[in-house]
């Protein structure tokens, strides 16, 4: 009989070498290298792809291109983050830390997709009565939902095949294991091929097909790079340990923009929408005091207002400080330099922390002006008005360049009770009708003067 292959395999990366190393000369990661045996060529297996089986090149003419069918789950911030519904054999990997809600979010959503037939929630980490009892802390009495206590992936796909579900939930991909492998579950090689069989069933079958994936401390999904690569949508679901509020992010979607998020909070009852993020990213926020700052970012098309704090203080240390959270911390360096040398604002001796309230990250230079805004703010120990919203970009030579749509921020300001902008004239310009006293600026120094004196 002939011996089994083996080779060892990177479980950071997925390198592969024919003998043990202990640092990856790929990654460089140490201790890394796992023994695993070559996967069998089993003939007698279909080979299934993403069209069902063996198939002929086509013309691209020759395609028939129908119109694509979401399907709501009912939960509005999921479907809003999905790109506006499930859509028909796509294959979603939801990630996140453990305890932060990943399998209430999935089950309560199978609760909604059961009115339309049969769904399958697959468990490989708790029993049939673990689930049980979380389904009935949530209130989940759904008929249709059809659950399974089960980590061979095998016999996952067979069920699936028997029962033809509406959707079907695998809580965890990294449970999952091929017995022909010979390797453990959540190896590089266990982890690829269960994900392949399953983004096949899902293609030939049209049933939306939701992973449930670990991750690393680093906060990446646990398992190869090509786990994110083979599946349609990537989410994350993101939040403090202690906090109540859970953010819903999609770092990629084939059917949809990534710059949605969905907004929860996290209840005894499990997990209940926040329909309107920017009053709860406002409601601690402090009143007459320094360097507090409110901004609007775009999330897809969702404005948000944010509160932008900074705190600037004395270093105690030869090398002053630059803390930030929520923002990039270059671009906080790159402001405050532009402060010292154009406005002549003295934060060369002072350490700087600039934080987002709320574990809200921004991304678009629109909130430059208000990061600057809150920096001189806490300087000089003097409260911006709390009815004033900050908004710009602010470029090298000290100008404020206009920002991109206007409109629906400015809206979201009027709802929320503003009643004064400050933006660029550029965008000024452009708006048309609003409740707020617009107040367009073209200089730093400009932007400051109305804001201050």
């Amino acid at each position: 009989m002939a011996k089994a292959k083996t080779h060892y395999t990177c479980q950071a990366c997925g390198y592969q070498t024919a003998k043990w190393l202990g640092k990856c000369p790929d990654c460089g990661a140490w201790s890394s290298l796992l023994e695993e045996t070559e996967a069998k060529v089993d003939d007698k297996r279909p080979a299934w792809g993403a069209s069902g089986g063996a198939s002929k090149p086509v013309k691209l003419q020759d395609v028939t291109a129908e119109t694509e069918v979401r399907r709501r789950t009912g939960i509005t911030e999921f479907d809003r983050v999905l790109g506006g519904g499930v859509v028909g054999g796509s294959l979603v990997l939801l990630g996140g830390d453990p305890g932060i809600g990943k399998s209430t979010l999935l089950l309560a959503a199978l609760d909604k997709l059961s009115r339309h037939g049969p769904v399958l929630y697959v468990s490989g980490e708790e029993s049939l009565r673990q689930t049980k009892m979380r389904a009935e802390r949530l209130r989940v009495e759904g008929d249709a939902i059809h659950l399974f206590a089960e980590t061979d992936a095998d016999r996952v796909l067979q069920a699936a095949e028997a029962l033809k579900p509406q959707a079907l939930v695998v809580d965890s991909i990294q449970t999952m294991y091929l017995p022909e492998l010979g390797n453990a579950p959540g190896s590089i090689t266990q982890v690829r091929e269960v994900a392949g069989r399953l983004m096949a069933f899902a293609k030939r079958s049209g049933v939306p097909t939701f992973l449930v994936g670990h991750v690393t401390k680093e906060g990446s999904i646990a398992g190869p790079r090509v786990l994110e690569h083979m599946v349609d949508t990537v989410l994350y679901f993101e939040g403090e340990r202690g906090h109540p509020f859970r953010l819903l992010r999609a770092h990629k979607n084939r059917f949809g923009s990534t710059n949605e998020i969905g907004v929860f909070e996290m209840k005894g009852a499990g997990l209940v929408e926040v329909a309107d993020p920017s009053a709860l990213f406002l409601s601690e926020r402090p009143q007459g005091k320094s360097g507090s700052v409110v901004t609007s970012t775009l999330n897809g098309t969702r404005p948000l207002l944010v509160e932008v704090q900074a705190l600037v203080a004395p270093t105690g240390y030869g090398t002053a400080r630059r803390t930030a959270i929520g923002v990039d911390g270059n671009r906080v360096a790159l402001l405050a330099a532009v402060l010292e040398k154009k406005e002549e604002i003295p934060l060369v001796g002072c350490d700087l922390f600039v934080n987002v309230a709320g574990g809200m990250q921004l991304s678009e230079p629109a909130c430059d002006l208000a990061v600057c805004a809150a920096l001189v703010s806490s300087l000089q120990n003097r409260p911006l008005d709390a009815k004033t919203l900050v908004l710009g970009e602010v470029g090298l030579a000290g100008e404020v360049r206009a920002v991109g749509q206007v409109e629906p921020r400015l809206a979201e300001a009027a709802k929320m009770g503003f009643q004064r902008v400050v933006l660029p004239a550029g965008s000024a310009r452009r708006v048309e009708a609003t409740k707020l006293e617009v107040v367009g600026v073209e200089t730093l120094s400009e932007a400051l003067a109305a804001m201050f004196d």
